[in-house]
């Protein structure tokens, strides 16, 4: 057990890790030419739980498949057991040799920055021509990488030729199952996660956090500590932040000399058409900066793996010929048509049933008023919106962990594909169940009170709902857990816990479900702010002010409430960007049908409603023409991204053609030598 401990202990000390990796790597170069894995001190990166219960047999068949070499079906892999004091399950360290990492990275086409300063790339061939590269210097990948490869490997590992997890006769396999995926389902496999570490974790907490200070988010040890994804979640919070003020700025005077005279919205809700416009536009711009630095923007996934939810038989991918399960696409395309769609569309119903019941319950709380003219009467009219508020927060939340079910039913083979089909089943409902009693109120009802009321109300409520889930509730949870353990090991620190102790403690926090929640909350957020905040004007001011708390609190659960959550490298926010793009060309159509039925503009066409709606829908064209125009005219990635974007396909082309001509002339060259060899056997 001390060796593990000693080992353990040099993820937190990072003077002694570099001591230590410094000599090891000294003693692998000396021994290179036998083995670069003799010399190799173990440094755990990801722990895996296993339930208690699990056979003997079972986990020596998983442990042997981790260990095994690529080849021979494993993961080559290091894992080591951990005692659990508790007795109440079975934990294992896994980590990896320096030199499988690199050849796990250049798998992955994870790019890194080379002597030239371009960003190329990682080939285990070429490793002594990268920046910062050197024998010993294990800080080449970050720890958020290492973990990402890890994890990578272990989701690739698939059935061979078992029917059954060793022991377990309930936990089937056939060729090409996921048997990571077989465990979880089994309830075999409890956790799998990457651990933190405390030095690192501290200093990012000192500078990003623990004080309130006016600056802006250290993205780049974000992304170097969590990865792209959770980096380029905080980039695009905190650029949205910014562009909510000129907004929040402009509906200031608008609450203060405008709060009921509606003609006057029209100024705003122009400007709310090019805002809406060119956010989005400048965002792709500096979107593509920070995935180029971070070395994203030029991976390339032409063959992307399955996802560990795919099942099928197992057969050859006609394009890279490895083993992989195989699912029909009819068989796929029947669960979407039959089952998944006419699901959306009764939950859209439900959905529009219970908004009308809200209308029912709005109009009798009117009449009410209206009769007894009473303080309780007067705060009764704002009950029906808020109740209504918080019930459309809990048919999301319920209708979101059916539509994960669902997709994952459909058996999608790549995990872009099953995003993309989560996210419009979750974005189609969303906007029907948060917006169809807007646009009821403002272009049926056409009633501007009513409408603001409303929008305050569901703004205000999904912000205050939103925070305690994700935030204060798991905070307070995790605090109850800390002084929880303190009490029964009568400590007054954390710090004073054993390293073990601490491991375990990290498993029992939650776990972190991804940036799906936090982009749909920016997304609805996204939609109050361009489609009526016009009628509303506070509404970008209280989305700024919510924001600023959500850059606080969304970084203290990731540091201090979840388990750590693995890296993920994305060049982009992905399908979500359609999503805010499609919202603003509805905002366009929004904003122009509410200039229509304005007074004001009422009153100039008083007595030809035919030419207000010619010139209305004449408008609105031209204004979509123009956010069309704006989004070629204004380039998604900035020149001298570009110019290097180019200049490294080009030297990659070059470089495969200079390797083909090399390749054919030592080709050449041992032919003639086979053509000399016959020819003298031959003349004996």
């Amino acid at each position: 057990m001390d060796n593990w401990y000693w080992d353990l202990s040099v993820v937190n000390r990072a003077g002694q890790d570099r001591t230590v990796r410094r000599e090891s790597g000294m003693k692998m170069k000396r021994h290179s030419s036998v083995s670069e894995d003799i010399e190799f001190i173990f440094t755990p990166l990801v722990v895996l739980e296993l339930a208690k219960d699990t056979n003997d047999k079972a986990i020596e068949w998983f442990t042997q498949r981790i260990k095994e070499k690529k080849h021979l079906g494993g993961a080559h892999l290091k894992i080591k057991p951990m005692d659990d004091q508790a007795g109440n399950s079975q934990v294992y360290l896994l980590g990896a040799s320096w030199r499988r990492l690199l050849v796990g990275a250049e798998a992955l086409g994870l790019v890194k920055e080379y002597q030239d300063g371009s960003m190329r790339a990682f080939t285990y061939q070429n490793k002594e021509d990268y920046k910062y590269f050197s024998g010993d210097s294990y800080d080449f990948l970050t720890m958020a990488e290492r973990q990402y490869i890890i994890k990578r490997e272990l989701e690739n590992l698939r059935a061979i030729d078992e029917t059954m997890v060793p022991g377990h006769p309930q936990a089937k396999l056939y060729p090409g199952k996921s048997i990571i995926r077989r465990l979880q389902t089994s309830g075999l496999l409890l956790q799998l996660y990457p651990l933190h570490n405390k030095i690192e974790l501290e200093k990012l907490s000192s500078i990003w956090y623990k004080r309130f200070h006016v600056a802006l988010q250290p993205l780049n040890d974000i992304d170097k500590y969590f990865g792209q994804n959770i980096a380029l979640y905080f980039a695009f919070l905190e650029y949205f932040t910014i562009a909510l003020f000129p907004m929040a700025l402009i509906g200031v005077p608008y609450y203060i000399f405008a709060w009921e005279d509606y003609d006057k919205y029209i100024i705003f809700a122009t400007f709310n058409l090019l805002w809406s416009t060119i956010v989005l536009e400048v965002w792709k711009r500096w979107c593509a900066k920070l995935s180029y630095n971070w070395g994203t923007l030029l991976m390339k996934r032409k063959f992307e793996e399955p996802r560990p939810g795919f099942h099928g038989q197992l057969g050859l991918n006609p394009a890279t010929g490895r083993k992989e399960p195989t699912y029909p696409n009819y068989k796929r395309q029947l669960r979407i048509y039959l089952i998944s769609v006419p699901f959306v569309c009764l939950s859209i119903y439900i959905s529009i049933f219970v908004m009308m019941i809200y209308f029912l319950m709005e109009d009798l709380a009117r009449v009410y008023n209206n009769e007894v003219q009473s303080h309780f009467s007067s705060i009764l009219i704002f009950c029906p919106s808020i109740f209504y508020a918080v019930v459309i927060e809990v048919m999301n939340r319920i209708y979101k962990y059916a539509a994960e079910w669902l997709t994952s039913w459909e058996n999608h083979r790549l995990e872009s594909s099953y995003q993309n089909h989560l996210v419009l089943k979750v974005l189609v409902f969303n906007f029907i169940n948060c917006f169809a009693s807007l646009f009821y109120i403002a272009f049926v009802l056409q009633d501007m009170k009513l409408l603001r009321q409303n929008l305050a109300a569901l703004l205000i409520t999904s912000q205050i709902l939103n925070q305690f889930m994700e935030s204060v509730l798991p905070y307070w949870l995790q605090k109850h857990r800390i002084r929880r353990i303190k009490k029964k090991l009568h400590i007054t620190s954390i710090e004073k816990l054993p390293l073990a102790d601490q491991i375990q403690m990290q498993g029992e926090m939650g776990q972190y479900l991804g940036t799906f929640d936090d982009y749909l909350e920016l997304f609805q957020q996204f939609g109050f702010v361009s489609l009526f905040s016009c009628v509303y004007p506070l509404a970008a001011i209280l989305a700024v002010l919510n924001n600023i708390t959500e850059v606080y609190s969304d970084a203290l659960k990731m540091c201090s409430v979840f388990q750590r959550p693995f890296s993920e490298p994305v060049a982009d926010i992905g399908v979500w960007l359609i999503a805010f793009e499609t919202m603003g060309i509805i905002s366009v159509m929004t904003n122009c049908a509410l200039i229509g039925i304005s007074p004001q503009i009422k009153d100039l066409f008083h007595t030809n409603g035919i030419e207000l709606v010619l010139l209305i829908v004449a408008i609105e064209h031209a204004l979509l023409a123009l956010k069309f125009i704006l989004a070629l005219a204004i380039s998604d990635i900035p020149s001298d991204i570009r110019t290097k974007v180019a200049k490294m396909e080009f030297e990659s082309l070059e470089a495969f053609k200079r390797k083909q001509i090399k390749e054919a002339d030592e080709s050449m060259e041992m032919e003639e030598q086979l053509e000399k060899t016959w020819e003298g056997k031959k003349k004996i």
